[in-house]
């Protein structure tokens, strides 16, 4: 085999400098960075960046898809070709589908049988239909009843490399402000006020009754499986203390500053949202992503509901003078891709994967700057 792309006129951002140039891909793999070349076929980028392959390692985007209304499931064939579909365009070459276990609810997504999707999932990957490498990252709700059992599919499945502990008990963590819960179950979720109420009232049993021996279960499963492990929404220095003597080397969508700078102390890395970034702040109330990067507390950035968000976080960053493009990119790849043992990719270096995409930076009638992805390829092989 010998499959060789070679681009051309590409201002290329590697690990710590951005250089023009041209760079050659051999059998899936980057096998040379150069200067200008005229070589015969040789992609000509005109200029535009060239960058690595997004990894994206929390998206909501699949479950989206899946359930695009409440109530209302969709099949997991045309689900999961959708959401393919778009992380590719956004230029994400490499995704984490994050897919919640355990919610009290019955009605809801994540309280239902995950075994469909995965053989879809699997199934598309033997016949080469996704573009974008899959990933899975459990998402474990811990006060939920059926959280263990939810779970069960996913015990020793090849593609599961990360979980992440969540508690959305109302009156802590993300949801310390009750307010905030209310609109985003009535408004996302489609619950009345008297559920919304009712379910608030059970929370506190739950809690009480199933987050510690979930807790305990799915620590272990991690320890005893090689499975990285991530906290969610720490907002005091113990959420993240009792994460770190658990072995979690993420810290998700710290709500304080407080909880970023003892996540930092105890080596665990801090990730984001891309929409924090974008919005300029939390859609809950709380710590600005953009604060935190400035505080050099941000290490990656997920695009949780926005596939999107990645790229247009990443110009948010460099343009607001927060970031160079080296480092703001890091954040969408080489950090995320190393967090989740995946060494083989997130830069442009000769020996690491071919997962590259073309960005545009488009010039706005009002002045403003667009990111723009024109093409992605992966490993080599033009996927968009």
């Amino acid at each position: 085999m010998n499959d060789t792309v070679i681009f051309k006129n590409a201002r290329m951002v590697l690990r710590n400098e951005v250089v023009d140039g041209s760079l050659a891909a051999q059998d899936g793999r980057i096998s040379a960075i150069a200067g200008p070349t005229a070589a015969k076929g040789a992609i000509d980028l005109n200029g535009d960046y060239l960058l690595p392959g997004l990894v994206e390692m929390h998206t909501d985007n699949f479950e989206r898809h899946l359930m695009p209304r409440p109530k209302v499931h969709w099949a997991e064939l045309p689900a999961l070709l959708a959401h393919d579909a778009e992380i590719t365009a956004a230029g994400i070459t490499t995704v984490f589908d994050a897919l919640g276990v355990g919610e009290a609810d019955t009605e809801s997504l994540r309280g239902s049988a995950w075994s469909d999707v995965l053989e879809t999932l699997d199934n598309c990957t033997q016949q080469g239909l996704l573009r974008a490498d899959h990933h899975l990252h459990v998402r474990c709700e811990l006060p939920a009843p059926n959280t263990v059992e939810l779970f069960k599919p996913f015990h020793g499945h090849p593609r599961l490399a990360l979980l992440s502990l969540m508690d959305h008990t109302p009156g802590q963590r993300q949801w310390e402000n009750i307010e905030q819960a209310r609109i985003y179950y009535t408004g996302k979720k489609g619950w009345s006020q008297q559920k919304f109420e009712q379910q608030v009232a059970r929370a506190s049993a739950l809690q009480a009754e199933y987050a510690k021996p979930h807790r305990h279960y799915f620590v272990d499963y991690c320890k005893t499986h090689g499975i990285a492990l991530a906290s969610h929404d720490d907002t005091t220095p113990a959420h993240v203390q009792q994460a770190h003597a658990e072995g979690a080397s993420m810290s998700e969508f710290p709500t304080t500053v407080l909880a970023a700078r003892e996540a930092r102390k105890h080596g665990l890395r801090t990730v984001m949202g891309g929409p924090n970034v974008v919005r300029g702040g939390s859609h809950s109330g709380n710590v600005a992503a953009v604060d935190l990067a400035r505080l050099g507390l941000l290490d990656i950035l997920s695009s949780d509901y926005v596939p999107g968000s990645l790229l247009s976080a990443v110009m948010a960053l460099v343009q607001q003078g927060v970031m160079t493009w080296p480092e703001a990119v890091a954040t969408v790849t080489s950090a995320p891709a190393l967090a989740t043992g995946l060494a083989d990719r997130g830069a442009i270096e000769a020996g690491l994967r071919a997962d590259l995409i073309q960005v545009h930076i488009a010039e706005l009638p009002n002045g403003a700057r667009h990111a723009v992805v024109r093409a992605v390829w992966r490993e080599g092989q033009r996927v968009l």
